[in-house]
């Protein structure tokens, strides 16, 4: 077996294994004594685990064969396991290993990944919303106390639960179930990688879309991370993170490559799906 496939099932394993262990974590808050004595218990990880790996491994896979349709050479995705008790993982990325031949491609391959995982997010979230509980304040703020974690809402969620759940009195909060709370995290993933900045998702299509005006889009969208720095402290970090890696976009063979319409519909897509999943204070501890 070759190396990378090699390391990528490994990472994967572990990925399976981390998301098992924060899915089981959501179930039970008070923390991990019972999996101790009756490790089988460890199933309950199952929905919140699969639902997840299958939209990273989607969006990841999106980009992939996309790649390989343009005769881009590229490695199947590497999963990152996590320890953190609430997600388990930090996403999944694949490399390109070779020069991108066109702003068609560059298109093709940056909107293939977001858009095949907001098409397996999608149903989950549908899916989810209608397994979650309602429930009274007094209940809804004990498990607060266990999780300590209460997630915020997007405009295509906020529409979902809507037209999904029942109406209900004003003091009455939503427990997401694991596969709502899977699609929660698949959306929000969606969202960073189409913010229209440097290397992420969405500077790529913007760079296709606008090549003579990206840089000053690339620019905005960031100075817009630092007010919502003020409300969240993770836009702080994803700002410096996006800083640290830098706006260079992947060398073209040929620069000057129109779009076609098609192609530019595609980029508009993108880029709507972004602001419908977008999450200006994702988590309020």
């Amino acid at each position: 077996m070759k190396k990378y496939p090699l390391i990528n099932i490994i990472l994967l394993m572990i990925t399976l294994l981390t998301t098992l262990f924060a899915g089981y974590w959501q179930e039970n808050c008070s923390g991990f004594k019972e999996l101790l004595n009756n490790p089988f218990l460890l199933y309950k990880g199952i929905p919140f685990s699969l639902t997840l790996i299958l939209i990273l491994g989607a969006h990841e896979l999106g980009h992939y064969l996309m790649a390989k349709k343009r005769g881009i050479n590229a490695t199947l995705p590497f999963f990152i396991p996590s320890p953190h008790p609430l997600v388990g993982t930090f996403g999944a990325f694949i490399k390109i290993k070779g020069p991108i031949p066109n702003r068609r491609s560059l298109l093709d391959i940056a909107v293939a990944g977001p858009l095949s995982g907001f098409l397996v997010a999608l149903p989950a979230m549908i899916i989810g919303i209608r397994l979650s509980e309602t429930q009274f304040p007094a209940v809804a703020n004990e498990a607060a106390s266990l999780c300590e974690v209460t997630m915020g809402s997007s405009l295509l969620i906020s529409f979902l639960i809507k037209n999904l759940v029942e109406p209900l009195p004003s003091s009455y909060l939503i427990s997401m179930h694991p596969i709502a709370f899977a699609a929660w995290i698949g959306f929000f993933v969606t969202a960073l990688n189409l913010l229209p900045i440097g290397q992420l998702d969405g500077g790529h299509i913007i760079y296709a879309l606008f090549p003579g005006r990206h840089r000053t889009i690339n620019k905005i969208s960031l100075f817009l991370l630092v007010p919502l720095g003020l409300f969240w402290q993770g836009w702080f970090l994803w700002a410096l993170v996006i800083i640290i890696f830098g706006f260079k976009h992947p060398s073209l063979m040929e620069e000057h490559s129109p779009l076609d319409k098609k192609r530019k519909m595609l980029g508009i897509l993108a880029l709507a799906i972004f602001f419908i999943t977008f999450v200006p204070v994702p988590f309020m501890i």
